[in-house]
């Protein structure tokens, strides 16, 4: 009931848009006192909400804390499914152990996990992934598609595209993806996609899709080894950037490009995603667990596997690698 009522009290504060919302209005439609409304407004307060008071006509809101809550995202959320039920955090270990957890327990389809900090944060292959407090978004999606298990590898792809077009929405920047989970801006990391797969044979059950992305991050921000190779939206745009909206739109995108991706298959979003390449055409070196080839991209396959022409002229499909661009 706390949680309700506070993001019934926010829902309105925002929609007034700076005029006074009644709390005796609340209170009757709650069937909760006048006291109760005011102890309810003192916490989101405490959340970092600053909000007035004009007597005998209510609450309004006067600014805004910088979290990715519910309440926060909803204000600009479109999708109709994706972000419906959002899991808030201050902190977590990860949220991809608990989505993982919510996946299990039938949480519906476009169901979000978020933290304002991970301290065990994982990329791929299980590398540390940090996450700064507060700088980022750090989340995992719950996706339940009508694939089969065959197809949910491209649902990194799918990601990938969702989330760039957003960045490029909100910020105006246009960034570049890195096969296959990395969005690139000036040759610098800015996002990680991490797709884990729960299935039975045959049916997918739920995708959890663990997106990292740097937003409001200054140089000093990430760790001396990273300041080469990661870059943030603030570092590139030289502004801050509204967290919470990009949240909305990247959910809004990610929603769109998996309906896409049921309906008409992959081919819309492989060209999407090979319009935003930052790997086609150039010479890579892919980094396998038993070997490295050395090549030219050309392209990827209907099924999202990454396409080599080696030197002697034949072509490789790459399903799993590290790729290194050549300079």
């Amino acid at each position: 009931m706390n949680l309700i009522v506070k993001t019934e009290l926010l829902k309105r504060l925002f929609e007034a848009n700076g005029q006074p919302v009644s709390g005796q209005e609340i209170a009757d439609q709650f069937q909760l006192s006048r006291t109760a409304i005011w102890k309810y407004i003192k916490e989101l307060e405490q959340d970092g909400y600053e909000i007035g008071t004009i007597r005998k006509k209510g609450y309004y809101l006067i600014a805004t804390p910088d979290k990715v809550n519910a309440a926060n995202i909803k204000k600009y959320l479109k999708a109709t499914k994706y972000g419906q039920q959002i899991h808030y955090f201050e902190t977590c270990e990860s949220t991809q152990l608990i989505a993982h957890d919510e996946a299990q327990n039938d949480a519906p389809d476009g169901t979000v996990v978020i933290s304002e900090e991970q301290t065990s944060g994982k990329g791929r292959m299980s590398r540390p992934w940090d996450s700064a407090v507060s700088k980022g978004i750090w989340m995992s999606v719950i996706v339940r598609p009508s694939l089969t298990p065959q197809q949910a590898p491209q649902m990194t792809l799918v990601a990938a595209v969702a989330v760039t077009r957003a960045i490029q929405d909100i910020t105006g920047i246009h960034p570049n993806i890195k096969w296959p989970n990395d969005i690139l801006i000036n040759g610098k990391k800015v996002v990680g996609i991490l797709t884990e797969l729960l299935a039975d044979p045959d049916r997918v059950k739920a995708i959890i899709l663990g997106i990292g992305i740097n937003v409001n991050q200054e140089a000093v921000n990430f760790p001396p080894e990273l300041q080469t190779i990661a870059t943030s939206l603030n570092i590139e745009t030289g502004n801050q950037v509204d967290r919470a909206k990009l949240m909305a739109k990247t959910l809004e995108y990610l929603q769109h490009y998996t309906e896409l991706y049921e309906k008409d298959g992959f081919t819309p979003i492989k060209l999407l995603w090979e319009s935003y390449s930052d790997t086609i055409g150039k010479r890579v070196r892919a980094v396998m667990l038993n070997e490295t080839i050395n090549g030219t991209a050309i392209g990827i396959t209907s099924d999202g596997m990454l396409e080599l022409k080696l030197n002697d002229g034949s072509i490789r499909g790459i399903y799993s690698a590290d790729i290194e661009i050549h300079k």
